[in-house]
């Protein structure tokens, strides 16, 4: 029997035919048609289609308190055991009840929700052509026959029974290295916990049916070498390699010809042995440790923190106030140094290394520094750790290249003198006099949030009234300098700036829907966009809106650029700010960047070019959209220049209601949804 890999669900297992007697077959086997208008349902007979194979079931599965739709390993041994799932569809969406339904249309399969909501789970054009599909889309795990292509990655799951995204990530580089990293952090060799080491023209990891787990165009040996000697000719082996929770990438073997559950499934392969090898396996503040007697690895808060029952993953807090101290009290009063012995600390370079003659003076002299929050005694020295405002300072130079100057304050370049690490440093002005204790705790929410496209608060630093933010340095400057400055050198191609704004968008569905609490930037623009060396695009000073005045609306309005034209009209109606008044900034910022101008420009042609969206509304309906991207007309597509301008036109609405959300806004950027003609936006006075 020919070998068909048999959890290509969305392109073997289920083969859509679109034409005049509209049906969906399984291979060649007639008990697995499924017509056209089928459907499954959570809470009916039918919730699942099986595979050819009957190795595979792809539908509905329970995740918490929902389902979500995906494909798993069947158990048919036993059917209460959790199912090993393998793909899932939109994983980070919110989860649906079981009133949701998954149907068969001539457009592919869609899910309704039980609120209404069409959301695609696969495309199909209207030759019957398959256009996207779960093989070439996967989430945590491969199978025997699937490939991970160079630029593409894996992301592990939050555990065996949560399938949303987690903390790891397994990437297929351009430059041939297969790469684990964990996850929203800048993909550099330091970051990285386990690699292949291999350099040169390899364009993907590629799992075949005998298990072998190879890098293509080969390399001198595999991986794994998998079970060779048991081929899978009658189905009863299934391999897969899986980057599993805890951010290890194994390879399994299911053996279906052995019935006992507890020797079906083995590991033939793993890129790493121990967890405690794993960055950020244990989480905030927390440890590693591997148990003598059993080997078994066992997370452990520093000593003066407790674990953290909240958050989704382990990690630990302060079960004290932080309050620091000052050079006219004795910190001996209310502090203590407790010692962990045998432990490796990967941080970030020390501020202060000094030769002493045992562990206790190394602690009575971290004791004695307001500045020393923990201390490491190795090979004779003592090596403090604390981001003071002096080490700032020098790195910065006095504070002296200015990279910006916004709405909370100056952004300065600095370098770290320990470790050579290039930092943006932001000193905060016109910050509200609160608390010590309630600004940490605004900036610890800050800190917490992790994305791609969101740049990396590092660090903070109080002494007195001034307060400093450390942050990633972002080498491209601010999309606002690459977009409005004619003196830049070199502007975002047509294809990077539709790269910009769907990396803006999901950051912003990020900050709006994914994150632990939820924020509304309220400062949303260019200005505020920054672009790393490899032209991702980050969102800064989100959260910051905040710490101006907080809970005060009027205030914060006050604060942000109203004269911008990014604000959404219900700021200066002291509405209601939702979210809805952040999918206006995008909207602006979205046209802003397709078309390379201000939204708002005096010195134009005619008058009616003055406002983009109008303009971009008017040259909509005359179908002239090309009159937007004159300089760049020869380079631009026009339907995805449509398609952007439809997206912009309904997130710039002057209700609130008529916006889109912005996981709605990603998926017509991405084209795998209709986009209606908006309304015209209402001219307004620009404030």
């Amino acid at each position: 029997m020919a070998y068909v890999p048999a959890a290509l669900f969305l392109l073997s297992a289920l083969i859509i035919l679109i034409n005049d007697n509209i049906i969906v077959k399984a291979a060649t086997n007639e008990s697995h048609v499924i017509k056209l208008g089928s459907s499954l349902s959570p809470d009916s007979n039918l919730s699942s289609w099986l595979s050819p194979s009957g190795r595979f079931a792809f539908g509905f599965y329970r995740q918490g308190n929902g389902f979500t739709v995906g494909i798993w390993l069947v158990n048919e041994l036993n059917q209460t055991e959790q199912s090993i799932v393998v793909w899932t569809a939109r994983r980070d969406d919110p989860l649906v009840s079981s009133n949701s339904t998954l149907r068969l249309t001539g457009d592919g399969l869609l899910l309704q929700t039980e609120q209404g909501e069409q959301v695609p789970i696969a495309i199909y054009d209207n030759r019957s052509k398959v256009i996207w599909q779960s093989f070439d889309s996967p989430t945590d795990t491969i199978l025997g026959g699937q490939n991970l292509a160079a630029g593409t990655y894996l992301v592990s799951s939050v555990s065996a029974s949560n399938h949303f995204s987690g903390r790891f990530s397994l990437q297929m580089q351009g430059d041939g290295n297969l790469v684990s990293y964990p996850v929203n952090i800048s993909t550099i060799s330091e970051n990285a916990y386990w690699s292949s080491n291999t350099v040169g023209p390899v364009q993907l990891l590629s799992l075949n049916a005998s298990g072998f787990l190879v890098l293509i165009p080969e390399t001198a040996h595999p991986l794994a070498t998998g079970s060779y000697h048991a081929h899978d000719d009658d189905g009863t082996i299934v391999h897969r390699a899986t980057l599993d929770a805890d951010g290890i990438f194994r390879l399994y073997l299911h053996n279906y010809s052995v019935m006992s559950p507890s020797s079906r499934v083995s590991i033939v392969w793993s890129n790493l042995h121990n967890q405690c090898d794993v960055k950020g396996f244990c989480g905030l503040n927390s440890y590693c440790a591997v148990l003598e007697k059993t080997n078994k690895t066992e997370c452990r808060c520093y000593p003066g923190f407790v674990i953290n029952p909240v958050d989704m993953f382990p990690g630990c807090y302060q079960n004290a106030s932080d309050d620091g101290c000052t050079g006219n009290e004795d910190p001996r009063l209310g502090y203590k140094v407790a010692s962990v012995d045998n432990i490796s600390w990967p941080i970030d370079h020390p501020y202060s290394v000094v030769p002493l003659k045992n562990p206790q003076v190394c602690s009575d002299s971290c004791l004695e520094d307001c500045s020393c929050k923990a201390a490491l005694y190795t090979n004779g020295n003592c090596n403090k750790y604390k981001l003071e405002n002096a080490e700032l300072e020098n790195a910065t130079h006095g504070f002296k290249e200015e990279l910006g100057r916004g709405t909370f304050g100056a952004v300065y370049k600095g370098t770290l003198s320990t470790s050579n690490k290039i930092v943006a440093v932001k000193r905060l002005e016109k910050v509200v006099e609160e608390g010590v204790r309630e600004f940490k705790a605004e900036i610890t929410t800050i800190g917490r949030t992790h994305h791609r496209n969101l740049v990396q608060l590092l660090g903070f630093c109080i002494e007195g009234s001034q307060k400093l933010l450390v942050y990633e340095y972002m080498s491209s400057g601010s999309l606002a300098h690459l977009l409005f400055n004619k003196a830049a050198t070199v502007r975002p191609s047509w294809r990077e700036r539709v790269g910009i704004v769907l990396d803006v968008a999901k950051g912003v569905l990020y900050l709006h829907e994914e994150c632990g609490v939820h924020i509304i930037h309220c400062n949303l623009k260019p200005q505020n966009i920054l672009l790393d060396h490899s032209w991702t695009a980050q969102i800064s000073d989100f959260g910051l809106a905040r710490l101006l005045v907080p809970n005060d609306q009027t205030k914060i309005a006050a604060g942000v650029e109203q004269r911008s034209g990014y604000l959404a009209p219900e700021w200066q109606k002291n509405a209601l700010i939702s979210v809805k008044s952040d999918i206006y900034s995008f909207g602006i910022v979205l046209l802003e960047t397709v078309c390379c101008r201000k939204n708002i420009e005096l010195k134009v042609s005619v008058p009616v070019e003055m406002i983009l969206s109008s303009w971009a509304y008017k040259c909509f309906k005359a179908g002239k959209l090309y009159k937007l991207v004159e300089d760049d007309e020869q380079n631009v597509d026009l339907k995805t220049l449509e398609r952007m301008v439809k997206v912009g036109l309904w997130c710039v609405q002057d209700d609130p209601a008529l916006r889109p959300l912005m996981k709605n806004v990603i998926l017509m950027l991405e084209g795998t949804t209709d986009i209606p003609v908006a309304p015209s936006p209402e001219l307004r006075q620009a404030c």
